[in-house]
């Protein structure tokens, strides 16, 4: 699955071309995919390592 940080970045990548577009309906559909990412990013897993879960021996 794509990582959180990737569809981060695509979806800012989109919204600079929707800017830098003078086509309205461009623009508009620039944004509506970069929406679908940003939502996607939400959803993704963090792929940050994670602790490994450690049992504490009793003492």
């Amino acid at each position: 699955m794509t990582g959180k940080k990737y569809l981060a970045d695509q979806a800012a990548t989109l919204l600079k071309f929707a800017k830098a577009t003078t086509d309205p309906d461009v623009a508009a559909g620039l944004l509506s995919k970069a929406a679908d990412l940003s939502a996607k990013s939400e959803e993704a897993p963090d792929p940050s390592p994670q602790a490994p879960e450690v049992d504490q021996p009793d003492s």
